[in-house]
């Protein structure tokens, strides 16, 4: 093998090292959106403790903190993919993470191919549609039989999805 040639693959396979800038930002986009989530639910636990010491109730109460819960899980969720495409690309690109392969916890984070990979995402990915479509149809007002029809029409669908993905899995 020449010395250009050893160079150049040298070169490519250190080029792979770009990914760490993915892994790093990804787990900073992880961190900030659940502590961003975690600041919210405070926020909603003090309204609420505040509207109930002060013989409070406003209208619609209950919508807004369901709303507000929904919220912070939809982060939380998002959170979990990026930190899933973080650990997963690091496995795939620059080296298994030691720490998970002697941890007796949850092999979840554990990835081998990059097909796995978009699989674990994937399944996260379609939850946060889920809860995107929960959060919107709490907002929502059915003025007629179309529109409830096209409501449990969405519901079977989601749950259909949702027997696919539980299906997919075994």
């Amino acid at each position: 093998m020449g010395f250009m040639e050893k160079f150049f693959e040298n070169t490519l396979w250190s080029g792979r090292l770009f990914v760490l800038l993915a892994v790093v930002f990804g787990m900073v986009g992880a961190i900030a959106l659940f502590i961003i989530a975690s600041f919210d639910l405070w926020d909603m636990s003090k309204m609420v403790f505040n509207t109930y010491i002060n013989h409070l109730h406003p209208e619609n109460f209950h919508e807004e903190v369901v709303g507000f819960i929904i919220g912070a899980v939809d982060l939380y969720l998002i959170a979990v993919v990026m930190l899933i495409f973080s650990f997963g690309l690091y496995e795939l690109f620059i080296s298994e993470l030691d720490p998970a392969k002697t941890s007796k916890g949850s092999r979840i984070l554990e990835v081998h191919s990059l097909d796995e990979l978009k699989d674990k995402l994937a399944k996260v990915i379609i939850m946060v549609l889920i809860v995107n479509f929960f959060k919107k149809v709490l907002h929502t007002e059915f003025n007629g039989a179309l529109e409830m029809l096209y409501f449990a029409v969405s519901i079977f669908m989601l749950a259909f999805a949702l027997y696919f993905l539980h299906k997919g899995h075994k």
